[in-house]
């Protein structure tokens, strides 16, 4: 809204001193994240507070972990810190009628409001098992299909590719160096040297201009698994005190990047990357959620003060996998969501195997035999005798690697 103010100041011939720095992104930026930092360190507790005397404590079951039934009580559904603390720094500081930033609050009040659910139903009508399953997955479905129409129809969603043999003449008209743009399904492949590749190219028996119009066919259905499937990583990653949020920073920060430099045709000519028009307003809002996981981080780390909950896990999941899509690197995903996707793995692993070896080897064997001591595999280490605040830091420093790895991409090809 103050960029907004900015430009009809400007258009009546009005200017106030040091307004002028709201037309670039990254001071908008930077107010962003300094807002939402300070709206969830200083609201923070009070809403903990607030969720404490309306008795939204967590309900702990006994799984014999060290420390665990000291939780009993604790405040949960603090993922309303992240909202608020994200949205209301978003609509003052970013052009909100940029389609970019439209999708991801939807995102954000989306899952919001189906963890939102969930944590109501397990903490007030005392329903231990709290939204159904398939009312989840409905819920997730529904967001991928939201962002995978917009992104496949909206015209404003486009992009523009390098061409093979650009020559940089003149660094103030780079745009000389891109083809026109175009309005393609196409994504970046990490780790390959021509790293652009093309949903239609799934549809090889058709012709290139049936390929393209039917595209949609093969990307929204992809879109509607990845956001399902981080979302659901996220969730499951959050089992112990500060895990979840601390990994979600370094993989915003990571998108923040992404987004920036996909959003900006001069660094997007220098790194040889696709140049997608309007991102640059994205970078805003992504790191107006970095201050506000950071915020929230204040109040989770061991021993927790509050947990996000349904309500922040599944809604952070959610954002992450849609700003990976909207930045076309949504293929980066297993190696940037690493933890996550270890999380996932660790569970299925856990369940396949027990299955297996109930079958044929029987209950006893199955349940004396396990593949991990506990799933996901945050409690198996827990089991091992590591302490919460060990295991936390560790794996945010190999998602601090991981992140490392992603940004190298960008001149590894």
């Amino acid at each position: 809204m103050l960029y907004y103010l900015y430009e009809y100041l400007t258009s009546q011939g009005i200017h106030i001193p040091g307004m002028g720095m709201l037309k670039y992104i990254s001071f908008r930026a930077g107010m962003a994240v300094l807002l939402s930092l300070t709206i969830a360190l200083v609201y923070g507790k009070r809403i903990i507070n607030f969720l404490r005397t309306k008795q939204m404590g967590e309900l702990v079951r006994d799984l014999g972990l060290a420390g665990q039934k000291q939780k009993e009580g604790t405040p949960t559904m603090g993922g309303l810190i992240i909202i608020l603390a994200t949205i209301i720094p978003v609509l003052l500081f970013t052009r909100i009628t940029n389609v970019y930033i439209v999708l991801l609050l939807v995102s954000v009040l989306w899952m919001g409001a189906i963890g939102f659910v969930d944590d109501y139903l397990k903490k007030i009508k005392k329903n231990k098992d709290g939204l159904s399953g398939k009312f989840k997955i409905v819920g997730q479905v529904g967001l991928g299909l939201i962002v995978g129409i917009t992104m496949y129809f909206h015209p404003d969603i486009t992009v523009k590719r390098k061409y093979a043999d650009a020559k940089v003449v003149n660094r103030n008209n780079v745009e000389q160096n891109f083809m026109p743009t175009e309005k393609i399904t196409v994504s970046t492949v990490p780790f390959a040297k021509n790293n652009e590749f093309d949903y239609s190219g799934i549809l090889f028996w058709m012709n290139d201009k049936d390929a393209h119009e039917w595209a949609w066919i093969v990307f929204i259905p992809i879109v509607i698994f990845i956001v399902t499937a981080v979302s659901n990583g996220a969730n499951i990653t959050d089992g112990i005190d500060g895990l979840a949020a601390g990994t979600s920073t370094v993989i915003l920060l990571a998108l923040a990047f992404f987004a920036y430099v996909s959003g900006n045709i001069i660094f997007a000519d220098y790194l040889n990357i696709m140049f997608l028009p309007n991102m640059g307003e994205t970078t805003i809002f992504v790191v107006a959620m970095v201050g506000a996981v950071i915020g929230f981080f204040w109040y989770n780390t061991y021993p927790a003060q509050v947990f996000m909950g349904d309500t922040g896990s599944l809604m952070l999941g959610g954002v992450i996998a849609v700003l990976a899509i909207i930045l076309r690197k949504e293929l980066m995903i297993p190696v940037l969501c690493g933890i996550f996707l270890i999380e996932n793995i660790s569970v299925m692993l856990q369940v396949a195997v027990f299955k297996y070896r109930k079958k044929k080897y029987g209950l006893e064997y199955a349940q004396n035999n396990r593949l991990f001591k506990m799933s996901p595999l945050h409690h198996h280490y827990q089991k091992e005798g590591f302490h919460e605040s060990k295991i936390v830091n560790r794996m945010i420093i190999i998602g601090v690697m991981l992140a490392i790895v992603c940004l190298i991409t960008l001149k590894m090809r």
